[in-house]
């Protein structure tokens, strides 16, 4: 049985066959309209979302199956009653797959040792492979290939989306440039960055940290920005974080230093005038859009990976 916690768990050869499925689920969606009926995927919150819960669900619908919202805010299991273990048990004798998205990483890989059923990291304070997925697939449709291209990421250098960028990237061969500011707060952990250039090595590329923007941006094919105040990150320390990141501010002059075809992303959220400016993220080059809704066909297609047919 397969999982998806970590895209550092995946092989190439993998990624690259979920994209693939993913494009041509998004291209001939009648042929999958039933290749999930009667299943059911839990999903498990404990963080509040958008595209992630919106994408899972509409994905179970379209695919001619059943997904559940389970707020954990509300269960036994945050008020101390019931264990991860035994949740993870009685979820796996209902469902068919179980997503989740928590604060805690080590919680997921603990529901998943106990569960029966395929766990999908839906977010967690380690990784975001789903979102991360769904980037590499919107590049392949953008970009033609994923091999070779040079992806730029500027600000929290130390955050969910950043280390699955540096997973992701690594494994298909994409070169990965990270700006940021210095300081642990702030930098990749040492563990994901030594894992990342293990990965870079096998497939011929690298990943490289720069403290500044120019450098990092340098002949990029795609310029990424995140928000600088993740989930987690208390509203006392929003003046001070967005001092420090000012620098690394996705705007005009930064896109000048990436190759002139280079498209900007974003996960989303966004804070205009924050991480990037209006300019940046309304303009031509931004595919923010694009890359938002092939969140629903990646997740079809990890579905399909991982409980239907592939």
């Amino acid at each position: 049985m397969t999982h998806l916690l970590s895209l550092a768990d995946w092989s190439a050869e993998l990624i690259e066959k979920t994209i693939e499925l993913g494009m041509r689920v998004k291209q001939n969606p009648k042929e999958y309209a039933h290749a999930l009926d009667q299943r059911t995927l839990m999903m498990f919150f404990q963080k509040p979302s958008l595209r992630t819960r919106t994408s899972f669900e509409v994905a179970m619908v379209q695919l001619g199956g059943h997904a559940i919202y389970y707020d954990l805010g509300a269960s036994p299991w945050s008020k101390g009653k019931e264990s991860i273990p035994d949740t993870a048990c009685v979820v796996s004798r209902f469902c068919d797959a179980l997503s989740a998205r928590l604060y805690s990483h080590a919680e997921l890989e603990e529901m998943a040792e106990y569960a029966t059923i395929p766990v999908i990291n839906a977010l967690t304070d380690y990784e975001h492979p789903c979102q991360i997925l769904g980037d590499l697939m919107t590049l392949k449709e953008k970009k033609g290939k994923l091999k070779g291209l040079k992806l730029a990421y500027l600000g929290d250098g130390n955050n969910n989306v950043t280390h699955s960028l540096m997973f992701g990237c690594s494994k298909v061969g994409m070169d990965l440039s990270v700006g940021c500011p210095k300081g642990v707060d702030y930098e990749p952990q040492p563990a994901v960055l030594a894992k990342a250039k293990e990965f870079a090595k096998k497939s011929g590329s690298k990943v490289e940290i720069f403290y500044e923007t120019r450098s990092a941006i340098a002949q990029a094919d795609v310029v990424y920005a995140d928000s600088w105040m993740s989930y987690h990150i208390p509203e006392e320390k929003r003046d001070e974080r967005f001092r420090i990141f000012q620098p690394f501010q996705v705007n005009a002059q930064a896109m000048s230093y990436a190759k002139p075809s280079a498209v900007f992303m974003n996960c989303l959220p966004a804070q205009r005038g924050a991480e990037q400016t209006a300019e940046v993220i309304d303009g031509p080059q931004s595919i923010v859009f694009d890359q938002a809704e092939n969140r629903l066909h990646i997740q079809k297609a990890i579905l399909l990976t991982l409980v239907g047919r592939a």
